[in-house]
């Protein structure tokens, strides 16, 4: 009996010895604003061997990964890749939307009882209290009874507070006013001595006296249209989107926290800091995996701006794999080889600027959101006449007055059925629903609506443009995203690390998944709503 309490007890300790050898000294997550799937293929000539290269050469590459819910932006993006679901469970149903509580305009972060810490007044008042659920920097903390270390980092406040989670050891980001890295009194009271000493050194300011030149002679990016066309969206002042950018004319016009957000220069920024953070909080440093969530904002100005196909974003993600090898060379110095995991991914993706499709051939156009607004209200007035019987027209939703339209004993359901029927008269609307009716019918954008769908804080109509559309105008430049098309929804997914294999999968993987296979890696609870699934294929 003593022979055989002693082998469990041996075996105990073996497997808990094996299993603490393989959980990583550190995550880091990287979200990359606004990232293609192509991207990594289409710029892959001039990558080097050390970034983008060696993560897909020595990690498990999901190709065919997409975002599986209506809308693709910033805030649901970043929230879905913590948290393993969509937004019709975590809560953040946009970047903004309106609160049927309040009848205003609630941004994805907002929080009027919080206060800046270390910068301009105006943009400390966030926290993560309107994520309703849980991320796995949450579990991690909760694992580990919260001996784990986690930061969030990002030019964008969204980038940063939604992926720390709710208990984090800090989330920062930049403010343009002062150019200093800030956050809120939600985390702490005062900025650590490592934050105080980064932003003495106004490093922001300090990038801002260069250039944006381009990487390679322009005659060789020929994966792009060229350098000079009527699609791209200016800088303040400049009469051609044309390279070289001088950066401190711009400045001048602007400020430099402005300016560099818009340049490769506030990617370079956010990594100075994430590294920063790594040192100054010794992460990485015991046996217990701390978390650093890294989001490259950058990408996403520049995107907006200048489009898919232009010279500007493929520079600017020949200089991001630049910063991916930076990072890689350091964690192999300062956390040690084979010690650390590192995942990339995206928020979303972009459509094309939809003049250049026309232009091209390509089904595209520009649906008339006045139009569009006006048809609405011009639908409930000769119904019920004059009277606030809309609340709100926003995201692609209609939110009705309920409370005024029961007092006067009004159907909802027949004025909604009106507003459907009117709308689908519309050549922009491609279709209208019902939050009833989605995801009956198995058609994927209902289905994608069905998941980004929250009954607390989304509307009571819901419509969508064709592919190719965006809200706007014939000639508008620059481009967005947001639909449950392709191009917006496919993007990168990569895992790179401590008991990653070499791998690429085909099969259809969705952004809820990466939370999951987070799961599985570190050893750790499920986040509370997760719908995703683990990567199988890194543990086979």
């Amino acid at each position: 009996m003593r022979l055989l309490t002693t082998l469990i007890a041996l075996v105990a300790i073996h497997f808990t010895a094996f299993s603490q050898s393989q959980k990583p000294k550190l995550v880091v997550g990287i979200v990359v604003d606004q990232m293609r799937q192509d991207y990594l293929i289409r710029f892959a000539d001039k990558y080097g061997n050390d970034g983008f290269k060696r993560l897909m050469k020595d990690g498990t590459v999901a190709y065919n990964a997409h975002y599986n819910y209506i809308p693709t932006n910033t805030g649901p993006g970043h929230a879905s890749v913590y948290t393993g679901t969509t937004p019709s469970m975590h809560g953040i149903i946009s970047n903004s939307w309106y609160d049927k509580t309040t009848g205003k305009s609630l941004y994805c972060v907002e929080d009027n009882t919080q206060k800046v810490v270390g910068g301009d007044e105006s943009s400390g008042n966030v926290s993560p209290v309107n994520l309703v659920t849980t991320t796995i920097t949450d579990e991690l903390k909760l694992s580990t009874s919260f001996r784990s270390k986690v930061i969030g980092v990002a030019i964008k406040d969204r980038g940063s507070v939604l992926p720390a989670g709710h208990n984090p050891d800090c989330a920062y980001w930049f403010d343009s006013e002062t150019a200093n890295f800030v956050t809120s009194t939600y985390y702490v009271e005062t900025l650590p001595d490592w934050v105080k000493k980064f932003n003495k050194d106004k490093k922001a300011e300090k990038y801002m006296k260069n250039k944006w030149e381009l990487s390679f002679p322009v005659e060789s990016y020929v994966e792009s249209r060229s350098d000079d066309n009527t699609y791209e969206r200016l800088y303040g002042g400049l009469e051609k989107p044309t390279f070289p950018y001088d950066l401190p004319a711009l400045a001048k016009a602007h400020s430099a926290g402005d300016v560099i957000r818009s340049t490769p220069y506030g990617n370079t920024l956010t990594l100075d800091f994430a590294l920063s953070a790594i040192e100054g909080e010794g992460m990485g440093k015991d046996e217990v995996t701390d978390f650093l969530a890294v989001s490259f904002s950058s990408t996403d100005y520049i995107g907006h701006q200048f489009g898919p196909y232009s010279v500007e974003i493929e520079d600017t993600y020949i200089k991001l794999d630049k910063e991916i090898a930076r990072l890689l060379s350091y964690l192999d110095t300062n956390v040690g080889k084979d010690q650390y995991v590192v995942f990339i991914s995206a928020d979303h993706a972009v459509v094309a600027n939809p003049q250049f499709l026309v232009d091209n051939k390509m089904p595209g156009g520009y649906a008339n959101t006045g139009a569009i607004k006006s048809t609405i209200e011009n639908t409930v007035k000769e119904m019920l006449g004059e009277g606030d019987f809309i609340s709100s027209i926003s995201n692609n939703q209609v939110y009705l007055n309920h409370k005024l339209l029961d007092e006067k004993e009004i159907s909802a359901k027949a004025v909604l059925e009106a507003i459907r029927k009117d709308l689908m008269g519309l050549d922009d609307i491609a279709n209208v629903y019902f939050p009833a009716e989605l995801g009956v019918s198995g058609e994927l954008q209902s289905t994608l609506l069905n998941n980004g769908h929250n009954a607390k804080r989304s509307g009571d109509l819901l419509y969508r443009f064709h592919a190719g559309y965006l809200g706007g105008k014939p000639g508008d430049r620059g481009t967005s995203h947001g639909s449950g098309y392709n191009y917006d929804t496919h993007i990168p997914m990569v895992f790179y690390g401590t008991g990653v294999p070499a791998k690429s999968v085909y099969r259809k993987v969705s952004i809820t998944d990466i939370a999951p296979t987070l799961a599985m890696l570190l050893q750790t609870t499920l986040p509370a709503s997760a719908t995703g699934h683990p990567l199988t294929e890194i543990f086979e």
